[in-house]
């Protein structure tokens, strides 16, 4: 079992940066693939970014590479996620995920077996 604590949402303007962080509960973290998720107002769940259990491996969507990075620190439990040059669009809640398949990237949501209970990110234009 793995509960998972999203922090560091709020209110930016464009262009802006924020930094999100996902703290795990457990003593086996590092057994985990962990991604970042995010659900716009009616829309789908969508895969942000996601990071294998060694950290060996990334992913990121189109929309959001080269300006988001995904980082873990095995050793604190935690999982971050960097925001940098956002925009409206990337106004959405954001959720943290875990999958114990550690050493595989999952982009679809109900792949993954454990959820945060998401942060608000909202970005002005």
């Amino acid at each position: 079992q793995v509960k998972l604590v999203e922090s560091g949402g709020g209110l930016v303007q464009a262009g802006g940066s924020l930094s999100l962080s996902c703290a795990a509960s457990g003593r086996t973290f590092s057994t985990y693939s962990m991604a970042w998720f995010r659900q716009a107002p009616g829309k789908e769940r969508v895969i942000v970014a996601a990071m294998t259990g060694s950290g060996s491996r990334t992913f990121y969507s189109d929309s959001v590479k080269g300006r988001f990075t995904i980082s873990r620190d095995n050793a604190k439990n935690t999982l971050s996620l960097q925001m940098n040059s956002l925009k409206p669009e990337d106004t959405a809640v954001y959720y943290c995920a875990a999958d114990s398949t550690g050493w595989k990237i999952r982009v679809i949501y109900s792949e993954y077996e454990y959820w945060g209970q998401g942060t608000q990110v909202t970005v002005s234009s």
